[in-house]
């Protein structure tokens, strides 16, 4: 029954995405002024959302299973990968940040939601909740980039959606089975993973008009809450 409840959840928490996509895909609000607000608060919406993970469930369940300077490494780690996918995207301008900082966040996100139901399913139901919440309006804002910079059918990006969902019930179930007796790489992966999403919340989604090809910046987000990490981790030891 666990098990069955795991993919159930991770399943729905991912065809979130789908239903952003969705609801890009039919959403169009007059007057114009009103639809580019409802398009920045649904974008708001997510980074705000983004940061609760982070702060709420992958960095505080990490911290328990890794040393200070692992904890550093794997933070630090993360934000320098976004920042070179980042850059890697610009130069071959390629539209999918957006596309990559969702699924950065929702497969490790699966995994510790696995791994919470043979501790706490109380956590597990807290989780689904937090990934369902991140993936509605992540998969609305990175439909409207695809749909805007490729030739992609919108129909056919949003099945591309949907069967991502797929990879929730996977990850979780690797979460459940085997991440459970390894806490320290699932604490690495959530820290890498929480590394990357800080980076992309400033680089792609804070900033109203960010500045082009400029990654330098947002990796002082990541060094800043780092800091804060090793800060918080130095006075409860």
């Amino acid at each position: 029954m666990t098990v069955i409840t795991i993919v159930a959840l991770c399943l729905g928490a991912g065809l979130a995405m789908a239903a952003g996509a969705v609801l890009a895909r039919i959403e169009c609000i007059k007057p114009r002024w009103l639809e580019q607000e409802f398009r920045h608060g649904l974008l708001a919406f997510g980074g705000g959302a983004l940061l609760s993970a982070v702060a709420l469930v992958l960095v505080p369940e990490s911290l328990p299973h890794l040393s200070t300077s692992a904890v550093t490494f794997f933070f630090v780690l993360g934000g320098l990968a976004f920042m070179l996918l980042d850059r890697w995207l610009a130069k071959h301008n390629t539209p999918a940040g957006q596309l990559a900082a969702m699924l950065s966040d929702f497969v490790p996100e699966s995994m510790a939601l696995g791994a919470a139901f043979t501790v706490n399913s109380a956590s597990g139901f807290l989780i689904a909740a937090l990934i369902a919440l991140q993936n509605l309006p992540e998969g609305f804002n990175a439909f409207r980039e695809l749909n805007s910079h490729t030739k992609l059918n919108p129909k056919r990006i949003i099945l591309y959606f949907a069967l991502m969902a797929l990879l929730g019930p996977v990850a979780g179930l690797i979460g459940f089975y085997w991440l459970t007796q390894q806490p320290e790489i699932l604490a690495a992966i959530m820290l890498l993973a929480s590394g990357g999403i800080l980076y992309s919340v400033f680089q792609d989604i804070a900033p109203q008009v960010p500045l082009k090809k400029h990654w330098a910046p947002p990796m002082g987000a990541v060094l800043g809450f780092m800091f804060g990490m090793l800060g918080y981790m130095l006075s409860h030891h």
